[in-house]
């Protein structure tokens, strides 16, 4: 064979061998690099827990937490609004891959979800318009129009109470959307009273002519709902709230969102 030939293609051998370790080498190191990333749904309107900034920055204590926790275990975070009524079915249908939004853990959720250990308790507070006459004792006798945003505790509290225990006609729960709809119609004086989270509840009537009349002791535990398959992800959570609980950011995120 002819040197130069033989020359020639030796080198360009070499080349397409260089060529093909090269291909084959760089995707190999992404995949090795790439982060996990999940979506977390949350309650877009759940001050000081969850909310969307006017920019459309999500922000809240339990933002800022999973945020947290992400960078420490390692794994990227997407943060999603999504209506409550609908946010487990998010989760069931792979939507959202956890509820990060002061979930109560409930025997009912439990059945559809797994729970992380619990991070902060709360009760349930009970509000009514200022100078409106109505009580407490009123509100747990049955006879106030309650209103209470669809799909939380506050409503199932009122739901097993009082409608439940024949003290209260189911007509007089009215249920919504959203908290700030509720908080506008007892404004509007078409509610006697609403139901919520307690420290929820303080931000929404912050500067209005609302009045909490009561606090219910239920001492809710909030818990990170995950899909019952995802095992890894659950264990995942709990060493990073672990972690979170016992470093000085826990104290002073609780700080921050007056908590």
């Amino acid at each position: 064979m002819n040197r130069n030939l033989c020359t020639i293609m030796t080198g360009t051998f070499l080349v397409l061998l260089l060529l093909i370790t090269g291909c084959t080498t760089t995707p190999s190191t992404e995949t090795q690099t790439e982060k996990p990333l999940y979506i977390v749904g949350i309650d877009g309107e759940y001050p000081p827990y969850s909310y969307i900034e006017p920019d459309g920055t999500p922000m809240g204590f339990d933002v800022e937490s999973v945020i947290w926790i992400a960078e420490q275990k390692g794994f990227d975070v997407k943060i999603q609004p999504i209506a409550w009524d609908g946010i487990i079915p998010a989760l069931q249908a792979g939507k959202i891959d956890m509820v990060y939004s002061g979930m109560t853990i409930t025997d009912e959720r439990k059945e559809m979800v797994n729970f992380s250990d619990p991070y902060y308790k709360v009760n349930q507070s009970v509000v009514i318009y200022e100078d409106s006459g109505k009580t407490f004792d009123e509100f747990m006798a049955g006879s106030l129009k309650i209103g209470a945003q669809r799909g939380t505790t506050g409503a199932f509290w009122v739901e097993e109470h009082l409608i439940d225990a024949g003290l209260m006609p189911a007509e007089n729960l009215v249920t919504y959307d959203n908290f700030p709809i509720v908080v506008q119609d007892l404004q509007n004086k078409r509610l006697d009273a609403i139901i919520y989270d307690t420290t929820p509840m303080r931000e929404a009537i912050a500067g209005k002519p609302l009045t909490q009349i009561g606090e219910i002791d239920t001492g809710e535990d909030y818990g990170v709902a995950i899909r019952k398959e995802d095992t890894e992800l659950l264990a995942t959570i709990n060493e990073g709230l672990s972690q979170l609980m016992n470093d000085p950011y826990w104290e002073t995120l609780k700080e921050k969102y007056d908590l």
